[in-house]
């Protein structure tokens, strides 16, 4: 792990391993909501029970935290779950209704609080070109 990634793995992954350990109580009603906004973006979830999808987010949450926070963890593998993650939930952001204003891409009022984790788009995939461009070198 390069010394310039450790602020980038720190603050992303301790904010996503927070989410995830405080989805692992997560109501039925709420896990519902969840996944009503994660079917725009990717529909298969709407196939599981609302109590289990909000499982899997807490495990997937809590897991990809974990894995930013180890050390031993490749910057590029660990870049590459957070430009996963972080593409999900863009995409879930651009198909949810009300999200965007009027010319889809802006964020609405309501869209804002979800519009931000491009920045963590931009976090995962500067830590894997910045690991590609390191192995390109030797």
């Amino acid at each position: 792990m390069k010394l310039s990634h450790i602020p980038l793995r720190l603050a992303t992954g301790s904010f996503i391993l927070n989410s995830g350990l405080g989805k692992m109580q997560l109501d039925a009603d709420s896990a519902a909501g969840m996944q009503q906004m994660a079917k725009n973006a990717v529909p298969q979830v709407g196939n599981l029970d609302p109590k289990e999808f909000g499982k899997y987010l807490s495990y997937a949450e809590t897991a990809l935290g974990a894995a930013l926070l180890a050390p031993f963890i490749p910057s590029r593998l660990a870049g590459l779950g957070l430009t996963a993650f972080s593409a999900g939930l863009i995409m879930m952001y651009l198909k949810t209704p009300g999200m965007t204003q009027d010319d889809g891409v802006r964020p609405s009022a309501d869209g804002t609080a979800v519009a931000k984790d491009v920045w963590m788009l931009g976090i995962g995939l500067s830590m894997v070109l910045d690991s590609r461009t390191k192995a390109a070198k030797k």
